[in-house]
């Protein structure tokens, strides 16, 4: 890198930072303290907009924005000496994997969360060995393109897929409990369900699977960055999410986690390309060195070798590489302490402006739903007061985060009053 990393973490509470690519000049240090919340200056919205629909697409850092800039300044116009994308994506990896307590060989790249379902369940060979007598387990409020996978596998290939349903708009693990067999292969959930942010209790839910012999899928794209998250400590087998909410990235990269001694020992490649392997030679071209053939190769044993196959998104790249320590530097924990003030305002507050709220009073993620029949005549209110929040034809769903307080909050009650 062409600064290094402390210098880096330093400056990440300023409106600009060094992300390695080029060489700019560092931007200022911040007054206020690096965990200081709320950062509103760190981002670029409009004066009169209150965001509160970040579970939908987060807002780019401006500093994140000013990474990806600065990367397709380098691809307009080549020329300028630039930190590789091997070792930007290696500081990527470990950045992530620190966020979650994982090991960075456990993490792999992907291009969105439906893809790292889609490898583990075909990693395992579900697909293959569904109309053997095994099942998958899941429930309702799991996110709808892991669903949208596991019936289609039910209907092309006979797979068992038992769905648990909500109760109170919770899952219970004791009904989760009772979906289970010595015949189910893998559980899969939502560690944050994205309609109400229901949570499950993923070290519950991993005891569960682990004693039936089965292993574990969480979709943590509701989670990640927003919500506390130790692999180690819940056991999860394997889990995933894209960079473009909680992680504030852009589209087109995200990260599969696989716990280590799974690898090619449970679940298998689905796929190979040129990033499945450690070493790659010709033996016919000038200058070549010997060998028993034209090519050899040999397979990489990572997640990134198990799961990648070709070229990252190097854009969505540059701004992980800043967007990581940004979180980090914040920490993960202040980020979801700070948030519950506001969930529980809210809570408090919209059932007597007539919205029922869906999610469950304990819960701690970062976003709250309140189902109503009136989303249609909702959505222009709060267009016209310039909130941005994420509204359906039967519910509201409310996600604040680090660049909102207490008064953007009271915005919306006024709005809905």
């Amino acid at each position: 890198m062409s600064i290094n990393r402390r210098e880096m973490l330093s400056s990440l509470g300023g409106l600009a930072v060094s992300t390695g690519w080029t060489n700019p000049a560092v931007g200022a240090v911040p007054t206020q303290t690096q965990n200081a919340l709320p950062r509103k200056a760190d981002f670029a919205i409009p004066d009169g907009i209150t965001f509160l629909n970040s579970a939908y697409t987060h807002p780019l850092p401006r500093a994140v924005a000013d990474a990806m800039a600065r990367w397709a300044e380098h691809r307009a116009r080549p020329g300028a000496v630039m930190t590789s994308t091997g070792e930007l994506a290696a500081q990527v990896r470990a950045d992530f994997a620190r966020m979650i307590n994982a090991k960075p060989s456990e993490i792999a790249f992907i291009p969105n969360t439906s893809t790292g379902e889609n490898l583990v369940v075909n990693g395992l060979g579900i697909p293959d060995r569904a109309r053997s007598g095994i099942n998958v387990v899941t429930d309702a409020l799991h996110f709808e393109g892991a669903l949208i996978h596991l019936q289609a596998l039910q209907q092309q290939r006979g797979l068992e897929v038992r769905t648990v349903m909500p109760k109170e708009f919770r899952i219970d693990i004791a009904d989760l409990e009772r979906a289970v067999d010595r015949n189910t292969s893998l559980i899969e959930v939502s560690s944050v369900a994205m309609y109400n942010g229901f949570q499950h209790d993923l070290k519950a839910v991993s005891d569960l699977a682990h004693a039936h012999g089965a292993y574990v899928y969480a979709d943590i794209i509701q989670g990640a960055g927003a919500v506390p998250l130790d692999v180690r400590a819940t056991g999860v087998d394997f889990c995933a999410c894209a960079g473009f909410k909680w992680l504030m990235s852009d589209f087109g990269l995200g990260f599969l986690y696989a716990r280590e001694g799974l690898l090619e020992s449970v679940v298998s490649r689905a796929q190979w390309g040129y990033h499945s392997v450690s070493r790659v030679a010709t033996h016919f071209l000038p200058h070549d060195p010997p060998g028993d053939s034209f090519f050899s190769w040999e397979a990489g044993r990572d997640a990134s070798a198990v799961f990648e196959v070709g070229s990252r998104a190097n854009g969505a790249l540059a701004a992980l590489g800043v967007a990581l320590p940004y979180i980090l530097s914040i920490g993960v924990e202040n980020i979801h302490a700070y948030r519950q003030p506001m969930l529980r305002r809210l809570h408090a507050e919209m059932p007597r402006l007539g919205f029922q709220p869906v999610t469950p009073p304990e819960t701690t993620s970062p976003l709250i739903t309140f189902a109503t029949p009136r989303g249609a005549e909702i959505a222009p209110r709060l267009r016209d007061a310039r909130i941005n929040a994420r509204i359906a034809p039967n519910f509201i769903r409310l996600s604040p985060s680090v660049f909102n307080d207490m008064e953007d909050i009271e915005r919306l009650l006024e709005a809905l009053d």
